[in-house]
């Protein structure tokens, strides 16, 4: 359950919280992020434009490959040998090598190119293995082909020529060391031939040193012979390389994909900076969390901006009334009875029609209902609402026909409503001075009448930042309800109509949201002079009146109520007492 104060309303961010009131702020913002769909369009646009100049400007480029095994040079090519005998390290530092890469530009019959051949090589090592795999690019991919088959020819030729050179080496050492030997075995052959006498001792000693010395260089031959048998090739080709058919690379189509995909990436990240320092408030939840009060509708769009009339109709006219039921049914406002609808700043055109639909609602609903135009700068809504025919009984008991004389405010008049019946309009009257006017004892006996039994006042005012109207009224009325565009106002402003209407003693209800303008001044003054003939518009030389909207000619009401649809405003909701009719009859809910 939600925390509830003691004026029956869910307290935003209390303990009770809701417990989805996280996942549900993670959706509210990312549907704020869809709102700046231009930056995210740019930010895709600018994907596109990166992969497709990509794309275009590198050239295609072409990959041959060719593999090969490493082997020790043996003399039993197919005698197993263990796998870590070759360095392939060593191996693959040889392979891109300038040595190998001459021989390579040798064999391509550019000597002294070798540097800028090997630029275009990559080799490498599959993991476990005794493999090299020599991959070269360039542009074409049979010169691609016939340089990789150039290195791997050049460096298989540098290891053998390498391993004969050792070997060579070796065998050139061994034979140094069986020289002496044979000289020695010559001459104690010699000896034993024609200087000693057999039997003697000496005759047996030639004999055995003979015998040493041969032993030894049958053994030098045995090595010099088993070198000159070694294999001394450095390995075999294994996969040669042949002119690769495609370009490698991603390719356009590709490149296209992920320039798509990381411009919704920056599209999103530039929205979300835009989110971050944008002052203005984009959902219900942001106006319930500055005003610290709920949402209690959500104006439909009506698909010409501002409504073509002040008493609504369809959907728009069932929003109005499940906002005056809502009010009409809360605990704080049942006790006074007094509603003050006023703008954040700018144009009072929404006010002004939210008050005369709340108004009409408050009557269908059998009340008392009495609107009071406290616009004492601009007033016009006497002239755009149908008067009622005849003055209803009793009135002049209360005094509803008389007004101050020669100020605000003046008489009552009867305002026909359509099917929602017939309720009470004060009109505002230009005054010089208004704050005197608005705080008069007349103004507050008008605003007391909804202390008798079954009335309520609705009072429209001008906007709480542009003049302080609203906030001189605010400690008679009480109840105050804001309308604005979410899309509009900010934050900042918000947050000051509640530290001006809280200072002031009032109460915030709630806000009714819309999205019908931007709330300029220049909106109302722009409307209103459309609105005029053009012999109507002032002339040059005489002082600039007040814009005045023409008497609207009202068709006789043949609509039928609609049942109330079903909508999430996706706010907080009023903690709702249901009422007895007497508690209303009695002006006061029953404890």
């Amino acid at each position: 359950m939600s925390a509830v104060r003691e004026d029956g309303r869910g307290t935003p961010g209390a303990p009770g919280h809701h417990p989805y009131d996280e996942p549900d702020l993670l959706r509210d913002q990312f549907r704020q992020l869809l709102r700046y769909r231009l930056l995210i369009i740019c930010g895709i646009l600018l994907g596109l434009a990166g992969g497709a100049w990509l794309g275009l400007s590198s050239n295609e480029t072409y990959i041959a490959t060719s593999e090969i095994t490493v082997r020790m040079p043996t003399a039993d090519p197919f005698a197993p040998t263990a796998v870590d005998r070759v360095v392939m390290g060593s191996e693959r530092r040889t392979a891109v090598s300038d040595v190998v890469a001459q021989r390579a530009a040798e064999s391509l019959g550019r000597p002294g190119a070798g540097s800028s051949l090997k630029s275009g090589l990559t080799v490498t090592n599959p993991p476990n293995t005794e493999v090299l795999r020599f991959a070269y690019s360039a542009d074409d991919p049979a010169v691609a082909a016939e340089r990789a088959n150039a290195f791997v020819v050049a460096y298989l030729e540098h290891r053998q020529a390498d391993a004969d050179e050792t070997i060579a080496h070796n065998v050139a050492a061994l034979e140094e060391q069986r020289t002496p030997l044979l000289e020695r075995r010559d001459q104690l052959q010699i000896d034993l031939d024609q200087n000693l006498l057999e039997g003697t001792t000496a005759y047996d000693n030639a004999v055995a040193d003979l015998s040493g010395v041969s032993a030894q260089v049958s053994e030098l031959n045995s090595s010099v012979a088993s070198l000159q048998a070694l294999d001394t090739s450095g390995g075999r080709v294994i996969t040669e390389a042949s002119a690769p058919r495609s370009p490698s690379g991603p390719g356009l189509p590709l490149l296209l994909g992920l320039g798509y995909v990381v411009g919704i990436g920056l599209g999103l990240l530039a929205a979300w900076v835009r989110l971050v320092f944008d002052p203005t408030v984009r959902s219900a939840g942001d106006v319930t969390r500055a005003l610290r009060a709920p949402v209690l509708g959500v104006l439909p769009r009506t698909g010409r901006g501002h409504p073509d009339q002040l008493l609504a109709e369809g959907r728009l006219a069932e929003e109005y009334r499940s906002v005056a039921f809502r009010l009409a049914y809360d605990e704080t406002f049942a006790q006074r009875r007094r509603l003050l609808v006023v703008a954040p700043r700018g144009s009072i055109e929404t006010p002004l029609a939210t008050s005369v639909n709340l108004t009409a609602a408050f009557a269908e609903m059998g009340m008392d209902a009495l609107l009071v135009e406290a616009d004492l700068r601009t007033p016009t809504l006497s002239d755009q609402l149908r008067h009622a025919d005849g003055v209803r009984p009793g009135w002049a008991g209360n005094g509803g026909g008389r007004g101050t004389a020669g100020g605000w405010p003046g008489a009552r008049v009867p305002i026909d409503g359509g099917e929602s019946g017939i309720f009470d309009l004060v009109p505002g009257t230009r005054v010089r001075n208004v704050p005197r006017a608005l705080t008069s004892p007349a103004a507050t006996k008008l605003i007391g009448h909804a202390d008798t039994k079954g009335a309520v006042v609705v009072v429209l005012a001008p906007a709480v930042l542009s003049y302080a109207d609203a906030i001189a009224l605010t400690d008679r009325v009480d109840g105050v309800l804001v309308v604005c565009d979410p899309s509009q106002v900010r934050r900042d402003d918000l947050a000051r109509v509640r530290e001006l209407v809280v200072g002031a003693g009032g109460i915030l209800l709630g806000a009714v949201l819309h999205s019908w303008g931007s709330g300029n001044d220049s909106d109302r003054v722009s409307l209103a002079e459309d609105e005029l003939p053009a012999e109507a518009a002032p002339p040059p030389h005489q002082q600039p009146q007040p814009p005045v909207r023409p008497r609207v000619a009202w068709p006789p009401a043949t609509r039928q109520p609609a049942p109330p649809e079903h909508r999430d405003i996706g706010s907080e909701t009023l903690g709702l007492r249901v009422l007895d009719p007497a508690e209303l009859e009695d002006g006061s809910p029953r404890q």
